[in-house]
């Protein structure tokens, strides 16, 4: 096991496998959508596969599969397949949006995919339309239910927008009662292609508990498991669960055990820094292993403590505000 330069371990990958979407959600690119990578400049499956082979070496034993929307990428399931014979690596999960998803799900399951989180930020379909600036709820909800049926762990993300989808906080955390899910609401952040939409966040993580603790006064706080990114909870009598993602606020930072690979091959050791390690330069300048390997060892003994810091070290380096979409960093 490798461990950063504040002695937290490095266990988990979210590798994006492209920067494409087939949404065009408020919170993560304007409306005209973003600049795409050209196809030279992303990564290639074969390359993203040594990159894992090399960090499972070194420890990390979790890799999640981002993008933009990983379905829109040609190819995926055979790769995913390639990562499950990975020594090393005993668990590999998605983030999808759930448009193009339900048709994978029975290979998803055979593959052995422990958990599957589902971008769903409303139960409305007009606020949806509205949100994403697409009509794809049916499509959504079609995969959640494919996903039940096909006994696959399932997290609900919800960003929390101000003006946009506060009133489904309830709707979402009541979809607790009859179903196994983990409805998870999450702080925006300024990772939209613009910047912060508000001068101050007004749903941070305590409000959105308060808001739901007003309709359900019996929330319960659950223990929260190693390295979680949510604080938990659970509404007495409900099969599912809670929680709520502080990342904006950054409260979870001192457990931090994630990195990101971008799509077009940096390194990210923390959300809000501006990448620290074009790995895809390495690999097309042909680094060995042993190359790859020192020059992680060295991304990570030079970690920011938190996002707070990440942040700041941005702005002296580059004077660059945080601004890009999650599209491009890996959702």
């Amino acid at each position: 096991m490798i461990y950063d330069n504040h002695n937290r371990p490095i266990t988990y990958l979210r590798l994006a496998v492209t920067d494409r979407c087939n949404l065009r959600c408020f919170y993560c690119m304007p409306e005209e959508g973003i600049k795409y990578l050209p196809k030279h400049q992303v990564l290639t499956y074969e390359e993203m596969e040594r990159v894992v082979r090399v960090l499972a070496r070194l420890g990390v034993q979790k890799v999640r599969i981002t993008g933009g929307e990983p379905f829109v990428r040609a190819g995926l399931m055979d790769f995913l397949h390639r990562l499950a014979a990975i020594d090393g690596l005993n668990d590999i999960s998605l983030t999808t949006n759930g448009v193009l998803t339900a048709p994978h799900i029975t290979d998803l399951a055979a593959l052995g995919v422990r958990s599957v989180n589902l971008s769903l930020d409303t139960l409305d379909r007009e606020r949806f339309r509205q949100i994403t600036r697409r009509d794809e709820l049916p499509a959504v909800l079609k995969t959640l239910d494919g996903l039940l049926s096909a006994g696959i762990q399932t997290k609900i993300n919800a960003v929390v927008m101000d003006g946009q989808n506060t009133q489904d906080l309830v709707p979402l955390s009541d979809l607790t009662r009859t179903l196994p899910v983990d409805v998870r609401f999450i702080e925006e952040m300024p990772f939209n292609g613009e910047g912060s939409h508000y001068p101050v966040l007004n749903w941070t993580h305590q409000r959105i508990i308060d808001e739901i603790r007003a309709h359900f006064p019996d929330l319960q706080k659950l223990p929260d498991p190693p390295f979680s990114t949510s604080a938990n909870y659970q509404i007495p009598g409900h099969q599912g669960t809670i929680g709520v993602i502080a990342a904006f606020s950054r409260t979870f930072c001192g457990t931090c055990n994630r990195i990101r690979l971008t799509a077009q091959g940096t390194l990210k050791t923390c959300l809000y820094d501006n990448g620290v390690l074009d790995i895809r330069a390495l690999l097309r300048r042909g680094a060995s292993d042993e190359e790859l390997t020192a020059a992680f060892l060295q991304a990570f003994a030079h970690r920011p403590l938190n996002g707070f810091e990440a942040e700041q070290q941005r702005s002296v380096q580059s004077g660059a505000p945080v601004s890009e979409s999650m599209a491009t960093i890996g959702g």
